[in-house]
């Protein structure tokens, strides 16, 4: 009872009021003594609690004083007996304690700054900058800038710190700032113990300020109510995800546990591996379905469906996955030309000419110019090609080969006069050697007229008659009797009166040049005769006296004063004739006899 009293009037002393209530056990243990004497040792019994619990003694830092410290001492104590119960019993010797550390090492104690005991009384005393105020407990800073006991010069000025002064530069800082090597710093107020916060504040420095925070008075997994008591905290309720996914939430006093929950799922459905819910089985993943070979699994929510591969439909008889037949079922649809079914799928091929475009739907052209199939022309045509062959060739009958056509042998008709010579793509006209030039046509021969262009080889006194693809040297000399009056023409001389053959002889001998050629059409009358001039009544008889040994020729009465010779056999090759046609004129009953000596020159026709 003389300890309770003791503390208890301490207390009173101080003006201290109880700031901790112990528990009920705690106050079971004191129930026997003065209620309301439980600061000192429920204090000192808290911290014993804490230390045979095995938990740190940094409790006291959320105790006020004089708690903290009888806490913090009690805790770190060693020798300190245990009550009955595990509570504490406070003895003489252990309030000597706490009183030595009220009075020397609370923070807040009856002394601002220092404090002796003497012979039982507190004196407290103050730091060098300070001086004692008149309640004899508290220190106030000496400001030596305002009492001119400081030692700055005279361009420096004086700043008042807490115990002390500084000399700096004249330089204004803002409030919350001091000036420190010319530059304006934060003053930390709760360090230099410059704030104004009251008994149950701790200070915050901020920029050029300081902040007053609530302390906390409970020790963890406590929190303090309207009345100033440490009430248990609701950790599970309080706190956003107290315990891992898979485990429950069990509040306990001061603290929380964590407990794994059981969790049953159904079929198809598996815990998660914290156990904390029921997630799906991936069967086709693991191996686990019953889909057939071909088939697909698709994993589901609690199960998996079997789907055919694409290109496949199920048979509900066979149960089993056949192939579709994508040209049947989508006939003309799939494909521009020809579909062709794959397992599974189909493709499209084109038919010759084509080639399967891009799409792989669609036939594109080919252009099969390109690898020159053609032996000469060649023309590409939709799905194919057409060859074909230049003039003077013809197409063969594999279709590309182009060979020579020789116009010469398969030309209805003659292509040229005389020769016609094949050359490749087409044909030339050629003429005979000699007597012949090509025409401007380059088909027909043109006759060189040896005798006008001089290249006759006649003598001075024969004539030059031009031929068909040559010439003759005629002689036009006049028989005896007769005398030449003209280059053709020869007239009988005067007869003796007594020379019968002379007086019978032709009057007049004429020579004619007559030219045909081999293709001459039979019969074909050649050269006419007759008086000139002719007279009525007049008579002739004509015919062939000489040259026609071979019969090649004939003569006609035309009428009673002309006649005509005619050719009426096919001469086959070039042959020349000399033939002496003998007319004999009876006008008013004298005959008169006359003679055309012809020349006819079968030439060749194929000029």
């Amino acid at each position: 009872a003389c300890i309770l009293q003791t503390c208890e009037h301490f207390h009173m002393e101080m003006g201290i009021m109880p700031l901790l209530r112990v528990s009920s056990n705690s106050m079971a243990c004191f129930s026997k003594r003065k209620p309301g004497g439980l600061v000192c040792c429920s204090c000192c019994a808290l911290g014993l609690r804490v230390r045979s619990e095995g938990q740190g003694c940094d409790a006291h830092l959320y105790l006020g004083y004089p708690c903290g410290h009888v806490f913090l001492t009690c805790c770190e104590e060693e020798e300190v007996n245990d009550c009955p119960g595990g509570i504490a019993v406070c003895n003489p010797e252990m309030i000597v304690i706490m009183l030595l550390v009220f009075l020397s090492l609370a923070e807040n104690g009856p002394c601002s700054q220092q404090c002796t005991v003497v012979a039982g009384r507190v004196r407290c005393s103050c730091f060098p900058g300070f001086s004692l105020m008149t309640d004899g407990h508290m220190c106030e800073d000496v400001d030596e800038c305002a009492t001119n006991t400081h030692s700055c010069r005279p361009s420096e000025g004086c700043v008042n710190t807490v115990g002390s002064f500084v000399c700096e530069l004249r330089v204004t800082c803002p409030a919350g700032y001091q000036l420190r090597n010319g530059v304006c710093e934060d003053i930390d107020e709760c360090v230099l113990r410059t704030h104004n916060c009251g008994v149950g504040f701790v200070c915050e420095n901020t920029v050029g300020s300081f902040l007053c925070n609530i302390k906390h008075k409970c020790i963890s997994g406590f929190t303090q109510d309207s009345h100033g008591n440490c009430i248990d905290i609701n950790e599970c309720s309080s706190l956003s995800e107290p315990c891992s996914s898979g485990f429950n939430c069990i509040n306990t006093v001061g603290s929380y546990t964590c407990q794994k929950k059981v969790v049953m799922c159904s079929h198809g459905y598996h815990a998660s591996p914290d156990g904390a819910k029921c997630v799906d089985i991936d069967e086709c993943q693991m191996g686990t379905h019953r889909c057939g070979v071909g088939q697909i699994c698709h994993n589901l929510p609690g199960s998996y469906r079997c789907d055919c591969q694409t290109g496949y439909q199920y048979d509900a008889l066979r149960k089993v996955c056949t192939d579709v037949n994508e040209c049947w079922r989508y006939p003309g649809r799939l494909c521009a030309q020809t579909c062709e079914n794959t397992p599974g799928s189909y493709h499209c091929s084109c038919t010759a000419g084509f080639s399967l475009a891009f799409d792989g739907k669609n036939c594109e052209d080919v252009n099969e110019c390109d690898k020159n199939p053609c032996s000469q022309e060649c023309a590409n045509i939709y799905g194919s090609y057409q060859c074909y062959c230049r003039q003077g060739y013809y197409l063969k009958e594999d279709g590309r080969t182009c060979e020579d056509i020789d116009e010469c042998s398969q030309s209805i008709g003659n292509l040229c006069a005389f020769q016609c010579v094949n050359v490749a793509g087409s044909y030339q006209c050629a003429c005979p050697p000699h007597g012949y030039v090509m025409s401007a046509n380059g088909r027909t021969c043109r006759d060189i007229d040896e005798c006008t262009t001089g290249t006759h080889n006649c003598s001075y006194g024969q004539t030059c008659y031009n031929l068909q693809g040559g010439f003759r040297c005629l002689s036009f000399d006049c028989p005896h009797n007769y005398k030449k009056v003209s280059d053709t023409r020869c007239e009988r001389t005067s007869c003796p009166s007594n020379s019968v053959d002379c007086q019978n002889s032709p009057v007049r001998i004429t020579y004619y040049q007559l030219s045909f050629q081999t293709n001459i059409i039979i019969p074909a009358q050649i050269f006419r005769i007759g008086p000139s001039p002719a007279y009525s009544g007049d008579h002739i008889v004509i015919g062939i006296i000489k040259g026609n040994e071979e019969g090649y020729f004939s003569t006609r009465k035309l009428n009673s004063f002309t006649g005509a010779v005619y050719l009426k056999r096919q001469v086959r090759e070039p042959k020349d004739f000399l033939i002496d046609v003998e007319m004999k004129l009876l006008r008013q009953g004298t005959f008169t006899s006359f003679l055309a000596r012809i020349y006819v020159f079968i030439t060749s026709s194929t000029v």
